[in-house]
């Protein structure tokens, strides 16, 4: 590839989308950010997502470049295999043949892949997993989900669905998950859950960061709740461990904004929890909320050598 080669980049979330021009080395060219508004309907989201695909190599070009491709990355269930948004809760998709439809509309070849994998791909050969070949990718915001990420290639599953660590039983009889399920690591240790808990015991709401800084000023409540999220999450990573075996574990989202108050006693609390296994290295992310998009330039990348 040439240096004036670019793929177009595409992360696309319920509310927003984050999207780049990026160089075949990584050099990110040129963002931009735009409005999903998914509540608009499916139909619409696509529609904006392949306008905006078409802005950026529309821009490419008039900047000299030459975009060779697009990548894509969304939430949901996704079949990468066949190009297709199986299921997505916060965008609307079902069964959406989205890397067809953008291939149709660009005239470029197009990767499609799940908005977590595509991050863990990119903090795995990017960002704070780079120097390890077995990572596992933890993203822990609203939800909880993960990537395995072996050699640079992010395991999806039979059926597009790998990596949803969120759901592992890790308090029977716990909180109800959205899944339907009581107990899943989701319901206690995501930010949302540790917010909810929080303000169901306090009677006052707060977010996870509110309940973090509370519970690093000393109050005992907070303190007991964000102690049961550690606790609970180090149980979810352990298991983790015992399946994949990784030499990084790199959290990312939203609830790492709390720094060693977050990773100091998951560390402490995961190495308890390890017998023969050997004790990954646990790091924060790198890349911050870019992860996604490079992910995304990533698969595209990695579509042109297929």
């Amino acid at each position: 590839m040439s240096s004036a080669d670019v793929v177009v980049a595409l992360d696309v979330g319920g509310t927003g989308m984050k999207c780049a021009l990026v160089r075949a080395d990584g050099a990110v060219l040129h963002t931009e950010r735009h409005p999903t508004d998914a509540g608009r309907g499916p139909d619409a989201v696509v529609d904006t997502v392949l306008g905006v695909a078409e802005g950026l190599a529309g821009k490419a070009r008039a900047d000299g470049l030459d975009p060779v491709a697009v990548g894509v990355a969304v939430p949901g269930v996704i079949d990468e295999e066949r190009g297709i948004a199986v299921w997505s809760a916060n965008v609307g998709f079902r069964d959406v043949p989205l890397r067809d439809l953008a291939h149709e509309r660009l005239g470029l070849p197009t990767a499609l892949g799940h908005d977590v994998r595509a991050g863990g791909l990119a903090e795995a050969r990017l960002g704070a997993g780079r120097d390890a070949g077995h990572v596992l990718f933890v993203a822990i915001g609203t939800g909880i989900a993960a990537a395995h990420v072996v050699d640079g290639t992010a395991a999806t599953g039979a059926h597009g669905a790998a990596g949803e660590i969120g759901h592992i039983l890790v308090r029977p009889g716990g909180p109800r998950c959205g899944c339907g399920r009581p107990g899943c690591l989701e319901a206690v240790s995501s930010a949302a859950a540790i917010g909810r808990r929080y303000s169901e015991l306090a009677g006052v709401p707060a977010t996870a960061a509110e309940v973090a800084d509370r519970a690093a000023a000393g109050e005992p409540l907070a303190a007991d709740v964000w102690r049961e999220a550690v606790e609970a999450l180090a149980d979810g990573l352990a298991t983790g461990q015992a399946l994949y075996d990784v030499e990084t574990v790199v959290l990312g989202g939203g609830l790492t904004r709390a720094g060693a108050r977050l990773l100091d006693p998951l560390r402490a609390a995961l190495h308890e929890r390890m017998t023969f296994h050997r004790e990954p290295r646990l790091v924060a992310a790198a890349l911050g909320d870019e992860a996604g998009c490079l992910g995304a330039a990533l698969l595209a990348l990695d579509s042109l050598e297929k």
